[in-house]
């Protein structure tokens, strides 16, 4: 399944994700990532910079759900697909950590990088564009800042 435009836009747009895995018993683990991008027109690579257990998991059990938001907007998606750990030695390596290492000012080192696939798409909104479909972007914006102090 490809990113389109709008995805792409709002993981620019996005402070974190989370990364959600589970362990080969099923326990859930959701972890912030700071690091992140789109990849080719299907994939979105994440800095593994201190996620020992994120790691564990997929080498385990694939299956992940990524979700990321632009906390002022409060719209966002949530993506589900497989997840690869691309180490130093992998040929893709260079080339994915160009993009990231560009986000961190190589400030933040990392020796692998979680690689997704994208299978399933879904969008994130916020419940007051439901509940009051009259909600403007910019209303959410202004109510998101007065929320959070800014």
């Amino acid at each position: 399944m490809e990113l389109t435009t709008e995805i792409k836009e709002y993981i620019n747009r996005s402070v974190l994700c989370w990364l959600a895995t589970a362990s080969i018993e099923n326990v859930p683990n959701v972890s912030p990532k700071e690091i992140f991008n789109h990849y080719e027109s299907d994939k979105i690579i994440i800095a593994n910079i201190s996620s020992p257990q994120t790691v564990q998991n997929i080498k385990q059990n694939k299956n992940v759900c990524v979700s990321f938001i632009d906390i002022l907007v409060q719209k966002g998606y949530q993506i589900k697909g497989r997840a690869e750990i691309i180490g130093k030695k992998d040929s893709e390596f260079v080339e994915m950590e160009k993009i990231l290492t560009k986000m961190t000012g190589r400030k933040f080192p990392f020796a692998t990088i979680t690689k997704i696939k994208v299978k399933q798409v879904k969008p994130i909104i916020a419940p007051k564009y439901l509940l009051y479909p009259e909600t403007t972007e910019k209303e959410q914006i202004e109510s998101a800042k007065k929320a959070y102090g800014l």
